[in-house]
């Protein structure tokens, strides 16, 4: 595959991976039927991450000894390493839990929307924690980005079939829950980002940790929010394919991003972003009876207009003296 297919392909990844995760994951909160507990769903996700960063680690090592090698030497062997990494393993168990809350109490399309706001905290947290710069062009693109979801959250009640009929949501909790998402999801970035470039681990180690962490506290999670639950009705009430398919994007999703962003560059990224929020916004009108109005398009907008902004004018690296 040359050059230009693998741009096209990465594209094409980029943008249904953004815009896949929530829309399944929309449908699965809103059926009909028993519900699955979503605590029990994060746990799952860890567990699939795990197992895939550990299957990726033997196959570069060439087998199971050399990664049984690794693990001695850069994680048993580095316990205040793995203190490190909790703080994110932490962080992201709570933000995949909140994620569930939000999609539950906000239709796809506006969820998609006011979650751009990640690039927001991620720009602040990314100032003050790496003293990254950020190119006066791309703060005003911050400015227009908080226009947009103001203009979006600002719109008329919409309605969706499967909402009036399976589930009663508060627009106002699911604003909460995003915006808390936002926020730890832009703090345990640029930290797990100043981890990763203080360290000699690998990605994959980290990843392998911070899943590993991630289950403990997924589980302790688990018990406390539904543990009766999950003895009464066990860890898989409620599951389907559609739910197992939440679980394998959440998991794989950030991986496979991860492999297929070297072929793209920030600009590609930006456009996939707003790619993947039209994406959302026409699956949406057509499988959830979402109703588009003016407030929401010319938001959507803004926040399209933004990201691709702020993907075109990342400062250049300064020259080395």
């Amino acid at each position: 595959m040359d050059s230009s297919k693998l741009v096209y392909f990465s594209l094409v990844a980029l943008i249904l991976q953004n815009a896949a995760l929530i829309l399944v994951m929309r449908y699965t909160r809103t059926q009909h039927g028993d519900m699955y507990l979503s605590s029990t769903a994060v746990v799952m996700s860890e567990m699939c991450k795990l197992l895939t960063c550990c299957v990726i680690i033997i196959y570069q090592e060439g087998g199971v000894g050399q990664f049984v090698k690794m693990l001695k030497t850069d994680i048993i062997d580095c316990p205040l390493d793995c203190v490190k990494v909790s703080v994110p393993s932490i962080i992201y168990t709570i933000q995949n839990n909140l994620l569930y809350l939000a999609v539950s109490n906000l239709d796809a399309a506006t969820f998609q929307v006011t979650y751009q706001l990640k690039i927001l905290t991620t720009a602040i947290f990314s100032v003050f924690m790496l003293e990254k710069a950020v190119a006066k062009l791309q703060w005003l693109s911050l400015v227009v980005l908080f226009v947009g979801v103001s203009i979006v959250q600002l719109q008329p009640k919409t309605s969706e079939k499967s909402v009036s009929q399976n589930l009663a949501q508060n627009p106002f909790v699911g604003l909460v829950a995003v915006i808390i998402s936002c926020v730890l999801s832009g703090f345990a970035g640029v930290y797990f980002e100043k981890i990763l470039k203080g360290t000699r681990q690998s990605v994959w180690i980290r990843n392998i940790q911070l899943s590993v962490l991630g289950i403990v506290i997924g589980l302790i999670t688990m018990e406390l929010k539904d543990g009766a639950k999950v003895t009464e009705k066990g860890f898989f009430f409620g599951y389907t394919w559609f739910v197992w398919l939440v679980i394998f994007l959440q998991s794989f999703g950030g991986l496979i991003v991860a492999v297929v962003v070297k072929y793209a560059d920030n600009i590609l990224k930006g456009f996939a972003t707003s790619a993947s929020i039209v994406l959302s916004c026409i699956v949406s009108v057509y499988f959830f009876d979402f109703h588009l109005s003016i407030q929401f398009v010319i938001g959507a907008s803004l926040v399209m207009v933004a990201v691709y902004m702020y993907s075109k004018f990342v400062p250049k690296p300064k020259p080395l003296v």
